[in-house]
């Protein structure tokens, strides 16, 4: 317990039968239930689970492999049926240090905040030890995931070691929540939607412990991506538009408008030109300043959504 609150640690698992007991072992003393949730494993990762001496191990199996949000919302579930008050996730990969769990617990056991993560962007170890291609893959979908979910000050958007409370997670439609890899991502987006309080906290980056990669950026970010596009005009629709209307809708859609307009004009003035036809100056003038009016309207909602939720951190 921390302040008087029970914890658990939900560990999605696939194919981790190396690792998972390593992970097991290091989950401190304060959690009062491991929910360990095997996604449909080939291999003995549920053996090793239960072969772990630890009253406080729950094993729930999966027929079917769904992915790790899959996995996560499994977990989640089992964490509310036993009236958990704050509910962790760690990767059964060795890969999060459980030294920074409490860090992670106690805001969300105090009612600071109501979901609380993880961020290796800020330590000053994490250029050298994150691989290249995924630091500069988080670091561009962590910029995405900032515009699509309105949590301007949250990065390192594709960590997975988070807290939730109780109450949060009872209210939250699980499952219309992405369950693959980008189930971080769109999480915030329908936190966000609830107005949750979500802050960042610093966390040590753990890798070289055997840890086997099967992410493949060319796949993820382009789908992700999409992934955050669809969410993005969900959130506004569901917040500014259904639960409480703000005008800032106008301006992304006067923004986009613009923009798109701008754009395929001056697309259609650059191949006319090409195929030797004169450009009017009064049609240069309409393009610019569709560009330019078109960026400012985007801007403006932008800087009207950082305003909307700047308390909630």
């Amino acid at each position: 317990m921390v302040d008087g609150k029970r914890g658990a640690v939900v560990v999605p698992a696939h194919d981790e039968e190396r690792l998972i007991s390593g992970t097991l072992a290091g989950i401190p003393a304060f959690v009062d239930r491991i929910i360990v949730v095997d996604d449909a494993s080939t291999d003995a990762t549920a053996g090793r689970a239960r072969e772990f001496a630890d009253e406080r191990v729950r094993i729930v199996s999966r027929e079917r492999r769904g992915g790790v949000g899959a996995a996560i919302v499994t977990g989640y579930r089992a964490a509310l049926g036993e009236g958990i008050d704050v509910t962790c996730v760690m990767a059964a990969d060795n890969q999060m240090d459980p030294a920074d769990l409490l860090t992670l617990v106690e805001p969300v056991a105090r009612g600071e905040v109501d979901y609380a993560k993880a961020n290796r962007l800020v330590s000053g170890e994490a250029w050298t030890l994150i691989p290249r291609t995924r630091y500069i893959g988080n670091a561009i979908l962590s910029l995405l995931t900032k515009i699509a979910s309105g949590y301007w000050h949250v990065a390192d958007s594709q960590t997975g070691y988070t807290a939730i409370s109780r109450e949060l997670l009872a209210q939250l439609d699980l499952e219309r929540i992405y369950p693959g890899y980008g189930f971080p991502n769109d999480m915030l987006v329908h936190l966000n939607v609830w107005n949750a309080r979500v802050r960042d906290f610093p966390s040590r980056p753990v890798y070289g412990v055997g840890e086997q990669s099967g992410i493949r950026l060319r796949r993820v970010i382009p789908r992700i991506s999409w992934l955050l596009v669809k969410g993005f005009f969900w959130r506004l629709r569901e917040k500014y538009v259904i639960r409480d209307f703000h005008p800032l809708v106008f301006f992304y859609a006067l923004g986009l408008l613009m923009t798109l307009a701008g754009l395929l004009l001056g697309a259609v003035e650059v191949v006319l030109r090409l195929q030797g036809n004169e450009i009017t100056t009064p049609t240069i003038v309409l393009v610019a300043l569709l560009l330019i009016s078109g960026s400012q309207f985007t801007l403006f909602a932008m800087w009207f959504d950082m305003e909307s939720n700047k308390d909630l951190r």
